[in-house]
């Protein structure tokens, strides 16, 4: 109970509490932007726990985008898949470790810098303007949906 305690509250409750606290202080135009995962669309049964609070990200950000939008406050998300990370050889053992984003359509994990352009487009008033309550996947072509 704990761990899941621990991830309910790193992973979905903050984005509830930052979310609270910086609303009023976002103006007509702005942009939230949250983090989600792949791992929303397609859980791996050893992080479900994990997975689940992604889900509920996901939820959240369609929410807040309808009760928001009225403001002019667009509420947007980024799924990424497999990113390379420090914590990839840090929790994965071996074969799993060189098989990493092997499974996706592009047939390698992303690096974190493949990540930004979505976070840039989603934060943009001028490109993104009628984008809200949508998720974005950065994924190696794994779909979200």
């Amino acid at each position: 109970p704990d761990h899941v305690d621990r991830v309910l509250w790193v992973n979905f409750a903050a984005v509830i509490w930052v979310t609270k606290a910086a609303v009023p202080h976002l103006k007509k135009g702005s942009a939230i932007i949250n983090t989600t995962s792949i791992q929303a669309y397609d859980p791996s049964v050893p992080i479900m726990d994990y997975a689940a609070t992604k889900a509920a990200v996901n939820n959240l950000t369609v929410s807040l985008a309808n009760d928001l939008g009225s403001k002019g406050i667009r509420v947007n998300a980024v799924a990424p898949g497999p990113i390379w990370t420090p914590l990839q050889p840090g929790t994965r053992k071996g074969e799993t470790v060189r098989d990493f984003g092997a499974d996706t359509p592009l047939g390698r994990p992303g690096q974190p810098a493949e990540l930004a352009g979505a976070y840039v487009f989603l934060a943009s008033p001028k490109e993104a303007s009628y984008v809200s309550g949508t998720v974005v996947g950065v994924t190696g072509g794994k779909p979200v949906f």
